[in-house]
């Protein structure tokens, strides 16, 4: 599925030319501690933030600027579409003042070239196996889709890291050979797998556990876990920074102290992503090695 532009705003561009859902009660204990956000006030001389992200961030962000909207009066001019696309762009004449993408090196890529002041670690996400409600083929682990009989739908030719990391996965299990023959559809787009799982037309897919909390989705599918030993570490991590392109870099950073507060992780969490500012969060930051360059 071509990935299109999510836009919240009409003013959105400057541009020139087995692992489990984290637990709510560690969630919470953990970002309690950290810092509270303080109003917008006088010293903010803009009252719009352009704020560019993955488009998969979107089930979380849109909530979330709302949120910050109403907190401190301020107008988030927001854009979500593919990662690599906006970084692209940011990498060209394009500016933003807050960028919030996928995969780790995107981050490092534009700090080593001037375009961004700085980056935080902002969420994670995981992936998972998802079959009908009920489970009727018994699928019990990602080594099932390789067995004869068992009608997958898997979507190769999705936008990185969509059908990529998936096909990583099922690399790593040892099963891509079987379980590409048993693939009886082979899309494009990863929420039309669900939809087609969904309608019976399959047993089994491989999605991130994150398109499982989406509204057309949600309590739709019974979900297993998948090792994360068998997790692709780069499209494993979003990260959110201040571009060196902003008018008002103390509003760019008060957003993305926002955005990893207590408050505004809890966004990141409801959507399946494992928030940064998370015991969990912190684990897989050491992991990864998701720091500033």
């Amino acid at each position: 599925m071509t990935v299109s532009f999510l836009i919240e705003s009409e003013n959105v561009s400057r541009e020139k030319g087995k692992t489990q859902p984290l637990g709510r009660r560690a969630f919470l204990a953990t970002a309690a501690a950290l810092p509270s956000v303080v109003s917008a006030g006088p010293e903010f001389s803009q009252k719009t933030l352009q704020v560019w992200a993955c488009g998969g961030l979107a089930e979380a962000l849109i909530p979330a600027n709302r949120r910050f909207r109403e907190k401190t009066g301020i107008e988030i001019a927001f854009t979500g579409a593919f990662a690599a696309a906006l970084g692209k762009s940011l990498q060209g004449s394009a500016t933003t003042d807050v960028f919030a993408g996928r995969v780790l090196a995107l981050a490092k890529k534009l700090r080593a070239t001037g375009k961004m002041m700085y980056f935080k670690p902002l969420c994670f996400t995981r992936y998972v196996v998802v079959t009908p409600k009920g489970n009727p083929a018994h699928i019990s682990d990602i080594r099932d889709l390789a067995t004869p009989g068992v009608r997958v739908i898997l979507a190769p030719d999705a936008s990185p890291p969509g059908g990529e990391a998936v096909t990583g996965i099922l690399k790593k299990a040892g099963i891509v050979d079987q379980a590409m023959k048993n693939t009886v559809i082979k899309g494009s787009c990863v929420q039309r797998t669900l939809e087609d799982l969904i309608a019976g037309k399959g047993d089994a897919s491989v999605v991130e556990f994150r398109l499982t909390r989406m509204p057309s989705f949600q309590g739709k599918v019974d979900i297993i876990p998948i090792p994360e030993s068998l997790f692709p570490p780069g499209p494993l991590t979003f990260t959110i920074g201040v571009m060196n392109s902003a008018p008002d870099k103390t509003l760019a950073g008060h957003f993305v102290e926002f955005i990893r507060s207590a408050e505004g992780q809890r966004f990141f969490e409801a959507a399946g992503f494992i928030p940064a500012e998370s015991e969990e969060g912190a684990r897989l930051v050491t992991k990864l090695g998701v720091k500033d360059v």
